[in-house]
C-alpha cells in the first residue's frame, strides 16, 4: 500500500508547464492545479466541483449515448448535447413525411416527446482506486498472460462494486496501466427527444466547416431522461416520470468576453499523449492516408444517391456524418503532427530517456524492444485498414461477416437456433439501413483497392484467382461486374432464399453465398495470419507503454501528469481567447448571426436556412439573447480548453458554474491534439448557449423549454 500511496502522490504532483492542457481527473484534483483554476477565475470549491456525500457539478454531467456528453440542465431531467449527438436519435424518428432532421423538432409538452429506444444515458456514482488489487492479482504474469489476468481481476473487482444495486462498472487503466480506477455508474434507459433544430441549422457548414473556425453551426438536441415512479432507472414505460436530479446546471445569458474562465466537463474518448516516434511514424505514414482513402470513396458514393433522394439523404445520414467526420480529422492529424516536426520532437525525448536508462535494468531496453515490435507488425498495418475500413467499408460485407457466428455454431455444434435468430434480427436492421447503389459500388471499389494496394503475399488465396472469370484484374469492370453479381445472387436480399436457409441452416448453402464467401475469405485470412501478429504486437505494445511511461514519471517526477483521455470523466481549464493562425490573419473569439448571413445560400446542401431564420435576422428579432455589446446574436465562440473526441455535447461552464455554451469541436490547426498538444493554437469551438435558447425560442416557438431552464442574466 505504501508503495501504491507514493505512486498516486507522484502522478497527482503537479507544476504546471503548458497553458490550459490537460484532461484532469476531477475527483483526484491536485491542489496546485486547483489553485491554477482559482487564478484563471474559478469561483467554486473543490468539493462543489466534485463531492460523493454532497451534490456537485459532477452529477450533472451524463455519459450521452455510447459516446457523447451531455448535461442535465433543468430539475426534470432535461439534457441538452449536441446536435450530432442526438442526430441518430433524431433521424430515427424521423420519416419522410415528418422529417424532424430537416425540419427540426420541439415537443411543445411531454406528452409530446419521443422515445429513443436505443438511447441511454449514465451518472457516475462514484472512482475507486484499485490499483493494489489489480497488481496482486497480475504479479508475476508475463507479457502474454497479462492481458488475461488483467481481465479476471477486472472481473472479479466489477463484480464485487455491482452485486444487488443494479450498478455498472468499469476498471479502466491510467497513466498506460501505471494506476488503476474503478467507474461505477447508473444507468438510465428511458430517454425521450424533445427538441432539435433543423439540420441546416444543427449542421450549417456541413463538411466543409468541419474542424474550422470561424464556425457558425447551431450544434445542439435536447432530451429528457425519465425514471420509475421511484426515481430509479426502469425501462421505457408511458407513465415514467422525469428524472428529479442530484444536480443541474443553471444556464446563464450574460455572454462571454475575452479571457473569461472556461471549464470544460465530460468524457474526452482517446488520446494517445505518451505516444512515441515508432507510432507516430507509422500513423502519418500508412494508417492515416489509408483511411483517409477509403473514407474519400465510400464517403463519394453514398453522397452521389443521397443528392438523389432525401428518403436516401434521411437513411444514410447518420452514417455518412459519422465517416466523414473523422474523414477530415485523419486527414488534418496527419497534416498538423508533420507540419509540427511531432516525430522528431519525440525522438529528441527518447534520445533522452535512452540515456538516463543507462544501467537501468527495468528501462534501458524499451526503446529498443519498441523498434523491434513496430518492425515486425509494420509490413501488415496497411492491410488491417484496408480489412476494416475497405472490405467491412461495405455494409453488406460487413453484415455478411457477421454471419461467421452461424457458421461456427453450424461446424461446433453450438447453438444454431440462437445465432440464427440473432442474424435474423440483424438482416431485418440491416436491411432498414442499406442503400443498394452506393454500396454496391463501394464493395468493388474497396476489393479492387485491397488487390491493388496490399502486398500479394497476403491476399485471401485463390480469392483474386476467382475474379479472373469476370474479367481482367486490373480493370475496374471487372469489379464492378463482379459486385453486381454478389448483390444479384446473395441470399441476404432474397427473403425466400433467407427463409430457406434459416429453416434448414446448411454450412454449404451458407459458404456458397457470394456475399458470404466474399466476406468470410477476407476475414478467414487475417484471423488465422495475421491476427496473432497483432495480438503480440498490442500486448508487447501495451506493456513497454507502461514501462516507458513509468520511467519518464521517475525519471520527471515534479513534472505535471494527466492520464491520457479514455472515456471516463474529466475536466479542462482555460479562457475565452482568440487566436492568429497564419501570417496576417487573425480570428475574433466569437462569430455571429451577421456571419451566419454571409455564408448563406439558399437551397444549398450545406449552406441553406430554414424558412423564417433571415426574417429574424432581419429584424433583429433577438431579444433576450441579444449580444449588447455587439448589437448581435452571437452564435459560437472559442476557448484554450484541451478535450477530445467524447467531449462531444460537453458544457461549458463560467466561473460561477453556470453553462455559457456547448463544446463541439476542435480547429483544424490543432488536429495533432490526440498525440501532442500545441499551447499555441489550440481551441474548442462552442456554441454560445444564447444563440441555442434563441433556436429554441424564437425560431422554434419552444417557450416550455425556455421556460423549464433557471436562466441567470
Amino acid at each position: 500500500m505504501k508503495k501504491n500511496l507514493f505512486l498516486l502522490l507522484l502522478l497527482l504532483s503537479v507544476k504546471l508547464v503548458r497553458a490550459d492542457e490537460g484532461m484532469w481527473l476531477p475527483y483526484l484534483l491536485g491542489q496546485q492545479t486547483y489553485a491554477d483554476m482559482v487564478k484563471k477565475g474559478l469561483k467554486l470549491s473543490k468539493e462543489q466541483l466534485y463531492s460523493i456525500n454532497k451534490s456537485s457539478l459532477k452529477d450533472a454531467i451524463i455519459i450521452f449515448g455510447g459516446g457523447c456528453t451531455g448535461e442535465i440542465v433543468s430539475n426534470e431531467g432535461l439534457i441538452f448535447t449536441n446536435h450530432h449527438c442526438g442526430y441518430d436519435a433524431i433521424a430515427s424518428a424521423s420519416s419522410v413525411e415528418h422529417n424532424y432532421l430537416r425540419d427540426g423538432f420541439y415537443a411543445k409538452n411531454k406528452q409530446q416527446e419521443i422515445a429513443s429506444k436505443k438511447l441511454s444515458v449514465q451518472f457516475l456514482v462514484r472512482v475507486e482506486d484499485v490499483t493494489a488489487k489489480v497488481e496482486e492479482a497480475i504479479k508475476g504474469a508475463s507479457v502474454t498472460e497479462r492481458v488475461q489476468k488483467l481481465q479476471a481481476a477486472y472481473a472479479d473487482i466489477i463484480k464485487a462494486a455491482t452485486t444487488g444495486n443494479g450498478y455498472e462498472a468499469r476498471v479502466m487503466p491510467m497513466f498506460k496501466g501505471n494506476q488503476y480506477l474503478l467507474f461505477v455508474y447508473e444507468r438510465y434507459k428511458d430517454i425521450r427527444l424533445v427538441g432539435a433544430p433543423p439540420e441546416s441549422v444543427g449542421k450549417f457548414g456541413g463538411d466543409t466547416d468541419n474542424w474550422e473556425w470561424p464556425r457558425h453551426t447551431g450544434d445542439f438536441s435536447v432530451f429528457r431522461v425519465y425514471a420509475g415512479k421511484d426515481g430509479k432507472p426502469a425501462e421505457y414505460a408511458a407513465d415514467n416520470v422525469p428524472l428529479k436530479p442530484k444536480h443541474f446546471l443553471p444556464v446563464s445569458i450574460k455572454g462571454v468576453k475575452e479571457n473569461d474562465y472556461a471549464m470544460i466537463f465530460g468524457y474526452p474518448g482517446g488520446t494517445n499523449r505518451y505516444e512515441t516516434s515508432y507510432g507516430v511514424k507509422l500513423k502519418t505514414e500508412v494508417e492515416n492516408p489509408s483511411l483517409v482513402n477509403l473514407r474519400d470513396i465510400r464517403l463519394k458514393y453514398m453522397f452521389e444517391e443521397m443528392k438523389k433522394d432525401p428518403a436516401v439523404k434521411l437513411q444514410l445520414a447518420s452514417s455518412y456524418a459519422s465517416i466523414a467526420n473523422y474523414w477530415k480529422f485523419f486527414d488534418g492529424e496527419s497534416k498538423q503532427l508533420l507540419k509540427y516536426h511531432v516525430f522528431q520532437e519525440k525522438q529528441k525525448t527518447e534520445a533522452a530517456f535512452q540515456q538516463w536508462a543507462k544501467g537501468k535494468p527495468e528501462f534501458e531496453n524499451v526503446l529498443p524492444q519498441y523498434e523491434k515490435i513496430y518492425k515486425a507488425w509494420a509490413p501488415y498495418t496497411k492491410q488491417r485498414v484496408y480489412l476494416n475500413e475497405g472490405i467491412y467499408g461495405s455494409p453488406l460485407a460487413a453484415f455478411a461477416s457477421s454471419l461467421a457466428q452461424v457458421e461456427n455454431a453450424i461446424l461446433k455444434k453450438g447453438d444454431v437456433k440462437a445465432a440464427v435468430a440473432a442474424a435474423d434480427a440483424a438482416r431485418a436492421n440491416f436491411l432498414k439501413e442499406e442503400n443498394k447503389p452506393s454500396d454496391q459500388k463501394i464493395l468493388a471499389a474497396t476489393a479492387k483497392m485491397f488487390h491493388d494496394d496490399i502486398p500479394k503475399d497476403q491476399h485471401p488465396i485463390g480469392f483474386y484467382d476467382g475474379l479472373k472469370s469476370f474479367g481482367d484484374l486490373g480493370d475496374e469492370k471487372t469489379y464492378r461486374t463482379w459486385a453486381a453479381s454478389v448483390f444479384a445472387n446473395t441470399m441476404i436480399f432474397n427473403d425466400a432464399k433467407w427463409k430457406a436457409f434459416t429453416s434448414n441452416p446448411d454450412a454449404v448453402v451458407l459458404q456458397d453465398d457470394p456475399a458470404y464467401a466474399y466476406a468470410a475469405a477476407f476475414g478467414k485470412n487475417y484471423v488465422g495470419k495475421f491476427l496473432p501478429l497483432y495480438q503480440q504486437f498490442t500486448a508487447e505494445n501495451s506493456d513497454l507503454g507502461r514501462l516507458y511511461l513509468k520511467g519518464e514519471m521517475q525519471m520527471h517526477p515534479a513534472a505535471s501528469r494527466y492520464p491520457d483521455a479514455n472515456f471516463t470523466m474529466r475536466l479542462s481549464y482555460g479562457q475565452v481567447k482568440p487566436y492568429s493562425p497564419r501570417d496576417a490573419v487573425a480570428y475574433d473569439y466569437v462569430t455571429t448571426v451577421t456571419g451566419v448571413m454571409e455564408k448563406y445560400v439558399p437551397g444549398d446542401y450545406e449552406f441553406d436556412l430554414p424558412a423564417g431564420f433571415a426574417d429574424l435576422v432581419k429584424k433583429k428579432d433577438f431579444g433576450q439573447y441579444k449580444d449588447l455589446k455587439r448589437n448581435d446574436l452571437v452564435v459560437g465562440f472559442i476557448t484554450t480548453n484541451d478535450i477530445t473526441g467524447g467531449n462531444s455535447g460537453s458544457p461549458v461552464i463560467n466561473a460561477n458554474g453556470e453553462l455559457i455554451g456547448l463544446a463541439f469541436d476542435g480547429n483544424y490547426e490543432a488536429l495533432s491534439h490526440k498525440i501532442q498538444f500545441d499551447k499555441n493554437y489550440n481551441r474548442t469551438i462552442c456554441v454560445d448557449v444564447r444563440y441555442v435558447l434563441w433556436c429554441i425560442d424564437k425560431l422554434g416557438g419552444a417557450s416550455n423549454i425556455i421556460n423549464e431552464l433557471k436562466i441567470v442574466k
